[in-house]
């Protein structure tokens, strides 16, 4: 059976897990994130894979290769991790200093959304002749093609989602889609509103889920915000599936089907074939490493 080591970094955590060849997790290890320095991060990414590897019966050299999935803009062909909002690697040679760690090995780099992208469209087994949209909430609000089988990169800043101005109702002007409804625009809007700092964007849907009428409003408002962005994707690429990832709404999955209503009065009928085939993601969080992991096995 072949293998590989994939790696999900975040400014938060970092995950590594050991996958094989067919897509199943052997094993699994999270540790934090450190991105106060730059050589500290790239040491609790180390300490990750020696983790993962001390855990299971394998040794590096039993693995076929690395795949890293890397938030922000990546350079792929030099394994450059290029720019990140939430790490300190600007310009930072990611693959050479795995290789000198590791040694000469298969090693693939990329964007964090595509590695997650490549996992659920393996497991969706969607066609190779389809269009294939990931979209992730989170922290951040952000999308991966697949169409006709590789991965859509544009001029290598495409499935920014989250840069797309909406409408927000809240603030009654323009925002940037990520700016309006990602996980902490959710939490500082409930804070605002209800005047209360300790309140989260978990806490939001829990009492909304409770029966609390008054933080209905903002569950309106906030969905009301995506279903534009997702307006704009029906529109520009009318893709046959979408998988929704990411903790908001992996989290929350009753929010599905206000998005569906709410995208349904933005569509025309020819557009509404894509309401039956939006689903939430049953990767959760492994679908970062499980998608570096295959990547590994393929050359997307």
């Amino acid at each position: 059976m072949k293998k590989a080591i994939g790696i999900d970094i975040g400014g938060t955590k970092i995950a590594a897990a050991i996958i094989s060849e067919t897509g199943e997790l052997l094993n699994r290890k999270e540790i934090k994130s450190d991105p106060s320095d730059r050589e500290k991060m790239f040491a609790r990414v180390v300490k990750a894979v020696e983790q993962v590897l001390k855990g299971s019966s394998y040794k590096v050299e039993d693995m076929d290769g690395i795949g890293v999935g890397v938030p922000g803009r990546v350079d792929r062909e030099q394994g450059i991790a290029v720019f990140q909002n939430n790490l300190p690697w600007a310009q930072f040679p990611l693959i050479d200093r795995l290789r000198e760690q590791f040694g000469p090995q298969r090693i693939t780099i990329d964007n964090d959304v595509y590695m997650a992208a490549f996992a659920e469209w393996n497991a969706a087994k969607a066609k190779n002749d389809e269009t294939f949209v990931y979209v992730t909430i989170s922290t951040g609000i952000s999308c991966s093609i697949i169409h006709n089988g590789s991965l859509f990169r544009g001029a290598g800043f495409s499935g920014e989602l989250g840069l797309l101005p909406v409408f927000s109702k809240a603030a009654k002007k323009l925002e940037r889609l990520e700016q309006a409804s990602a996980g902490p625009a959710i939490e500082k809007l409930a804070q605002k509103e209800f005047q209360m700092v300790s309140l989260s964007t978990r806490d939001v849907f829990k009492r909304y889920k409770e029966g609390a009428i008054e933080y209905k409003p903002i569950i309106n408002d906030v969905t009301d915000n995506w279903a534009q962005g997702l307006y704009s994707i029906s529109c520009l690429l009318d893709p046959h599936k979408v998988v929704f990832g990411g903790s908001v709404i992996a989290n929350n999955p009753f929010l599905l089907e206000i998005i569906k209503e709410k995208l349904k009065m933005y569509q025309i009928p020819e557009q509404q074939h894509l309401l039956s085939n939006m689903s939430i993601s049953n990767m959760k969080e492994n679908n970062g490493v499980v998608g570096a992991g295959l990547r590994v096995f393929d050359g997307n």
